[in-house]
């Protein structure tokens, strides 16, 4: 796996990034004296970087992104195709791709009805939390802005998004924050906060004590990832969802679902609130609607939210935002292409059979690893959190978990972590690969961790 592919310098690439380029969530101290890795080619799932090393890519992209893998010809053929013929118009206007993806994605989200294109999962939420703001001015005498967030949930790096976002290290240092945005407790069964059995139910109702707290007539909305992502890959216990969205009709509260992550396939169905039979207000969307292929994402609503838009006699009641770049054709070409792969290839199925192996495997890893607290998944959506003690469910330190990450490295596997998320709970590993993971591919992955557990904490 770890030979090298190609003879060719990039030594003049990799001094033009190590001089030029600001990497994302990177300290570059470090690399004034080592390289920078700079990736070259990717096939599948596996990736090659500038030194030629072959890697097996465990998180699709490292941000949970590449669903239908690396190399996809007929993605790119769409593009090109499509830009060349009209590469833009801005979306006050409609274009061919764009109305054809809306009319395509619509039809595997039963009770949603409209698409708002944008080009990135912080911006849907953005536009999704300026809607709830307009509503509650237009149809609520300005009353219902607040809007409520996950503790451990992640919406964006926006500061309208970081103030929605339930991860206080995200967020250090980039104060004060927008006003408005009001948190509700995790739902984290493995770390219970409730003695109760029933928890699912129990971590929901929790919600409404803080819409009875902070009054019902002011919260518009309630914006949660269908499965906690980089806040510890949580999915939520049973029952949870029917009563979330129970209350949100209780107090006329519009339920807004980020699937970002989980959303296109990711876990075994189109989007994740279809795993427990719900029904939200807003969903949006980002990372696999192309798989990386081109910058697309999506706000999509009911017809319900559209109609309080709809106004002839006010000219401020439409709503007032743009996104530039959701005017792009490459985006909805793209996601077209990718639509057609996971459909044709019956990847949704096989994230459903691969998600089952890989949770059997991590199981199978924490019965014979006791740095395994707990194992979580849906789909190829899954995480390990480990711990120092797992009597006492003592997180595992940060600098142990990335060594796990650093030893897979060095066997040719990239896996990820939660990093700087959650203060001392920095310590779920993420697996996440591609929608296309074979059954080898799954036990590469869990064979490499295996050995990393192994040497790292014996």
């Amino acid at each position: 796996m770890n030979q090298p592919t190609s003879a060719n310098d990039f030594s003049a690439v990799i001094n033009a990034d190590r001089a030029h380029v600001w990497h994302h969530l990177t300290q570059h101290k470090p690399l004034e004296t080592i390289d920078p890795r700079v990736m070259v080619e990717g096939h599948g799932l596996r990736l090659w970087d500038a030194t030629g090393r072959e890697h097996l890519d465990a998180v699709s992209g490292g941000v949970w992104t590449v669903n239908v893998g690396y190399g996809r010809a007929s993605i790119g053929d769409a593009i090109r195709d499509q830009v060349t013929k009209l590469n833009f118009f801005a979306g006050s206007a409609g274009s061919v791709p764009g109305a054809t993806f809306a009319e395509k994605l619509i039809e595997r989200m039963p009770g949603m009805s409209r698409v708002y294109s944008i080009s990135s999962g912080s911006e849907a939420n953005e536009k999704a939390f300026k809607m709830v703001r307009q509503i509650a001015h237009k149809h609520y005498g300005g009353k219902k802005s607040k809007i409520l967030f996950r503790e451990r949930d992640y919406h964006g790096s926006t500061i309208a998004t970081m103030s929605a976002g339930g991860q206080p290290e995200r967020n250090a240092g980039y104060g004060p924050y927008t006003p408005g945005f009001v948190q509700v407790p995790h739902c984290l069964e493995y770390r219970a906060q409730w003695d109760v059995e029933n928890y699912g139910e129990r971590a929901a109702d929790a919600i409404e004590e803080v819409i009875l707290r902070e009054g019902p007539d002011t919260i518009g909305a309630l914006c949660l990832e269908t499965v906690t992502a980089g806040g510890g890959v949580i999915t939520p216990p049973k029952g949870y969802w029917e009563r979330v969205q129970h209350i949100c009709r209780k107090y006329d509260i519009l339920l807004h679902l980020d699937e970002v992550v989980c959303g296109v396939g990711r876990t075994g169905e189109w989007f994740g609130y279809q795993n427990y039979g719900i029904q939200p207000d807003m969903v949006t969307m980002a990372k696999g609607v192309a798989s990386g292929y081109a910058a697309i994402a999506c706000l999509v609503t009911t017809e319900a939210v559209f109609d309080k838009f709809k106004d002839d006699s006010d000219p401020m009641g439409l709503f007032r935002d743009i996104s530039t770049y959701g005017g792009c054709t490459a985006g909805p070409a793209a996601a077209l292409e990718n639509m057609r792969i996971i459909e044709d290839e019956n990847l949704l199925a096989n994230t459903k059979a691969r998600g089952a192996q890989l949770m059997d495997n991590l199981r199978a890893l924490q019965d014979r690893h006791a740095a395994i607290g707990d194992v979580r998944g849906l789909g190829l959506f899954c995480g390990a959190e480990l711990v120092a003690d797992r009597a006492e469910k003592t997180p595992a330190a940060e600098a142990q978990v990335q060594a796990v990450i650093a030893d897979c490295m060095a066997q040719g596997v990239i896996i990820g972590a939660t990093a700087r998320a959650i203060p001392m709970h920095n310590n779920t590993l993420c697996l996440a690969p591609a929608l296309i993971a074979t059954s080898g591919d799954i036990d590469a992955i869990t064979e490499a961790l295996d050995g990393a557990l192994t040497r790292v904490f014996g």
